[in-house]
């Protein structure tokens, strides 16, 4: 946070990065000791964790890595298709210097 930004804007930012990161998973080996690269037990079972926007919870266990690899992540919110444009019908034949036809001339 800068010194002259107001703390509104700031939370508002921090708040849409929660919201972009929300859903987010990982898979995260159990055993004894810390978390380690991913390649270092590839049989040992994992534990799938989600993103709440502020910690990670569970939300499964699978018995390897490529179990964990093979997980389908959600899919993204579906975005709304902006309006097709009306424009008028481009007349006969071929060519990019087709001409477009009139609203009388569609209509007959």
């Amino acid at each position: 946070m800068r010194d002259d930004e107001p703390l509104e804007e700031w939370a508002r930012r921090r708040d849409g990065r929660r919201a972009a990161s929300k859903g987010k998973r990982r898979a995260v080996p159990l055993g004894d000791g810390p978390h380690r690269a991913a390649h270092v037990a590839p049989g040992a079972p994992r534990a799938i964790e989600e993103w709440t926007g502020t910690e990670w919870q569970v939300v499964g266990v699978v018995e390897s890595l490529a179990a964990a690899q093979a997980l389908p992540h959600p899919p993204p919110p579906e975005r709304a298709k902006p309006a097709e444009r009306d424009r008028p019908s481009m007349g006969e034949g071929r060519g990019r210097h087709r001409k477009p036809t009139s609203a009388e001339e569609r209509d007959q």
